[in-house]
C-alpha cells in the first residue's frame, strides 16, 4: 500500500489548523458571500429574466438593445435573486449558469464558514478535488447558459 498516494480529505485531516491570518480571510469569503446572497435575497426578480441588476443602481445593459443579443451575464442577477427566494425553476429559467453559480455561492459560505470557525483546510481541500476538466466542463456551462439565454431572449425557447 502506497501511503504517499493519499485523498485531499485524507491530507486535511492529517495537516494542522489554519493559521488565523487564513482563517480571517476564510471569514472574509464567508461574509462576503453571504452579502452576495443577502443582497439577492432583498431585491425583486425582473418579470423579463433581466434587469434586475438596475435595482442596485447599475445602468442597463446595452448588448440587447445595440447588438440583439445577451451580453453573457444576462439574466445572471436574476437567477441570484430567484434562487435567494427559492424559486428553483425560475432561477435557471432565468440563467441556469446564474443558478449554478447561487449554489456554488452558498456552498461556499458554508464551507469557508466552517472553515473560519474550525481552522478545517475543507476549502483547499475541495478546490484541489476538481480536475483540471472540471474547470473546462465549467467553461462550457457558462457558453451553453449564454446560448440558452440568447435562444430564450429571441423566441426561439419559451
Amino acid at each position: 500500500m502506497d501511503l504517499t498516494a493519499i485523498t485531499p480529505t485524507q491530507r486535511m485531516a492529517k495537516e494542522a489548523a489554519l493559521p488565523i491570518p487564513q482563517r480571517l480571510l476564510m471569514g472574509g469569503a464567508a461574509l462576503g458571500a453571504s452579502a452576495v446572497l443577502g443582497v439577492a435575497a432583498w431585491i425583486d426578480p425582473s418579470a423579463a429574466g433581466i434587469g434586475t441588476h438596475t435595482q442596485l443602481g447599475i445602468a442597463p445593459c446595452s448588448w440587447p438593445a445595440s447588438l440583439n443579443i445577451p451580453c453573457p451575464s444576462c439574466g445572471m442577477t436574476t437567477a441570484f435573486a430567484c434562487a435567494a427566494d427559492g424559486r428553483i425553476l425560475d432561477a435557471i429559467h432565468a440563467q441556469p449558469a446564474g443558478f449554478l453559480l447561487a449554489v456554488a455561492t452558498a456552498g461556499a459560505a458554508i464551507a469557508c464558514g466552517y472553515s473560519a470557525l474550525t481552522g478545517s483546510r475543507l476549502v483547499g481541500a475541495l478546490m484541489e478535488a476538481i480536475p483540471a476538466r472540471g474547470w473546462w466542463i465549467f467553461g462550457g456551462m457558462l457558453l451553453a447558459s449564454w446560448g440558452y439565454k440568447a435562444a430564450v431572449m429571441r423566441g426561439l425557447l419559451p
